[in-house]
């Protein structure tokens, strides 16, 4: 049964639109918020994961922080698809590229999304290995939006690492010798949630720094810059 509030998002009356972006980073949401949404209400502020409502060109959209790793975007995302009726996810966010040829502020949609975190789709009891994968309805959609804008983008495959220091210096390259693009730490709890629900979602991600040149952008950077893959996702959607 659908709760009004749950230990971790109490809206207070504020509605949660069927559309919502989610970044990590609680700061980035109201960034998101207060730049690209009109008459905009806060419908969170339990442990300052703050979550935003208002409207891109007449549509509502809604904007909430999940935190970081696969634990944290996986509980988020469960409650608002299953007490909030939360129908389109698209998570925002920064990534590591791992390929030749990707530079700084690209943008990679993730068509699907590889884990080394085997416990969260364990859970599913499958007799094999499940690879979530994103909505190709939003998928088609963003890709579009980017070719249109012009925006240096790469579509395919993500790791969704729960692992940010790892003892093994060799497992990013052994992930990127079988094609794996970019490194990021929420996307497949997001994409195995929604898909076990019936709705749709997203990653949609900027490049933050690079596994193989170890350029890196700086962290005020990642908090107001990365404009142009909120604008494919709104435009998306």
């Amino acid at each position: 049964m659908a709760r009004s509030s749950t230990p971790h998002i109490d809206p207070k009356g504020v509605p949660i639109a069927e559309t919502i972006l989610l970044p990590g980073d609680p700061l980035r949401a109201k960034f998101i918020a207060e730049t690209f949404l009109s008459d905009v209400q806060q419908f969170n502020e339990v442990r300052n994961m703050l979550g935003f409502t208002g409207t891109y060109r007449g549509k509502p959209v809604s904007v909430m922080g999940t935190g970081m790793g696969i634990p944290s975007i996986s509980l988020y995302s469960y409650e608002l698809i299953h007490d909030f009726g939360v129908k389109n996810l698209i998570r925002v966010g920064s990534c590591g590229a791992m390929q030749e040829g990707m530079e700084l502020y690209d943008v990679v949609i993730a068509q699907g999304a590889s884990t080394d975190f085997e416990d969260y789709v364990a859970q599913f009891d499958l007799p094999g290995t499940w690879a979530p994968l994103s909505s190709y309805r939003l998928l088609s959609k963003a890709a579009a939006v980017a070719e249109e804008r012009g925006q240096r983008t790469h579509v395919g495959n993500v790791l969704s690492s729960d692992v940010f220091y790892s003892a093994d210096t060799t497992a990013l390259s052994r992930w990127a010798k079988l094609g794996v693009l970019a490194v990021e730490m929420e996307s497949v709890g997001l994409f195995a949630n929604a898909a076990a629900a019936g709705v749709d979602a997203l990653g949609i991600f900027t490049v933050s720094d690079h596994i193989i040149t170890h350029e890196e952008t700086t962290p005020a950077e990642r908090q107001t810059a990365f404009t142009g893959m909120i604008e494919i996702a709104l435009e998306a959607l």
